[in-house]
């Protein structure tokens, strides 16, 4: 089971992110949580209150021989605007911060490679690289998860546009 693999995205409200990832061939499952925060379990409403220093993060269990880290990544800079500097859209907060969690070295330089890829296109990229070293990961309340799919709605704030 070596090929199955946890990826960590935050690109503003976490249930547009999940739904995107969802959808690709290869993602096991996604859940909506948070991390980078100084409370342990914290909750939504600790969250959102923007004082916890947590962001909503998407947790991607994905199969590595099916989709690469690199794949995710480019499907996470093309599902929100990685330009956005104070949240995503509608959503504005510290919480709604658009960051990649890297788990390696490997991780962060394919994050990085995607970064000046999209630099030289113009692009003035915000999102932040976060080591997910001492940094857990929090699964959100169960309301949260596959919060689109429960209510037949489609991501407000999240849409594909193709940058690369």
């Amino acid at each position: 089971m070596e090929n199955i693999k946890n990826a960590y995205f935050a690109g503003g409200c976490f249930w547009g992110v999940e739904y995107h990832f969802e959808k690709l061939k290869g993602v096991i499952h996604a859940d909506s949580g948070y991390m980078g925060g100084a409370l342990n379990n914290p909750s939504y409403k600790e969250v959102c209150s923007g004082n916890s220093g947590h962001l909503e993060v998407v947790e991607v269990r994905y199969d590595s021989k099916i989709v690469s880290f690199e794949t995710l990544a480019r499907l996470f800079l093309e599902i929100h605007d990685p330009t956005q500097k104070n949240g995503q859209g509608p959503d504005i907060g510290s919480q709604y911060l658009s960051a990649i969690f890297y788990n390696n070295e490997e991780e962060k330089q394919v994050s990085k490679k995607l970064f000046d890829i999209l630099e030289t296109k113009g692009y003035k990229i915000a999102t932040k690289l976060i080591s997910t070293k001492n940094t857990p990961f929090f699964k959100a309340e169960d309301y949260h998860q596959d919060y689109y799919l429960k209510h037949k709605k489609a991501p407000y704030c999240h849409s594909y546009k193709k940058r690369f």
